[in-house]
């Protein structure tokens, strides 16, 4: 797969450029770099998304995987309307792809490369409130709350992932602190990650076919989140 021209010398490429913008993060600079931009940043992102969605595809038939910028490639443009940092461009790849109607609001998987290293993750990390009484209410039944922990001891037993999202000291109100597993109703969002800053082994692999390992791995916990808040 890494054959494939827009993934020749990925990620490097990219973080290179990415570093570059770091240093030069105005959109004058941007623009006078756009080629660099569209051949070292946006192709792989494209190919990407096709390669590895045909390949989630075999084990999520409904994942969605859209290779366009706002949908499974995040925008490099930031939104500073409200931030104090206001450097127009970011200086990370990210990837989502979803299962759901919308996209941020859905279970999915990640797959991010910044200037540091990268990181996969797998699960929902701001989910509406809607989302998230179903959510508890799910870890609150004996049954599916049995399945969401054998799913996480499935992910952590593998190794060298983490799970991610807990915020709370207490129980959130209306619900027994005293269930089986209650630890996950501390969770305001819930997902497996894998995060590293060796970008050594992702320039080792085959970057199509070490993504599509990372989130079969995780595929567990998405799973869970799917079935319970569909």
């Amino acid at each position: 797969m890494a054959s494939l021209p827009a993934l020749k010398n990925f990620p490097m490429k990219t973080v290179n450029f990415l570093k570059k913008l770091s240093k030069n993060n105005s959109r004058e600079w941007f623009e006078a770099h756009r080629d660099e931009y569209n051949s070292d940043f946006l192709e792989p992102a494209l190919q990407l998304v096709v390669e590895i969605g045909e390949r989630l595809l075999t084990i999520t038939p409904n994942i969605q995987a859209v290779p366009k910028i706002d949908k499974s490639i995040f925008r490099l443009h930031r939104d500073v309307r409200f931030s104090k940092d206001k450097s127009p461009y970011k200086t990370n790849l990210g990837l989502y792809f979803w299962e759901g109607k919308k996209k941020m609001d859905s279970p999915g998987f990640y797959f991010e490369v910044n200037t540091k290293g990268f990181f996969y993750g797998s699960g929902i990390y701001m989910p509406s409130k809607e989302q998230w009484k179903l959510f508890r209410d799910a870890v609150s039944n004996p049954q599916l709350g049995k399945e969401l922990d054998a799913a996480v001891k499935k992910i952590l037993k593998k190794g060298n992932y983490s799970i991610g999202g807990k915020k709370y000291k207490k129980v959130p109100k209306g619900y027994d602190s005293e269930t089986p597993y209650a630890e996950y109703l501390l969770y305001e969002g819930l997902y497996a990650f894998y995060e590293s800053e060796n970008i050594n082994e992702l320039t080792k692999a085959d970057v199509v076919d070490f993504s599509f390992k990372k989130f079969k791995d995780m595929l567990p916990i998405h799973q869970w989140l799917v079935k319970v808040l569909r």
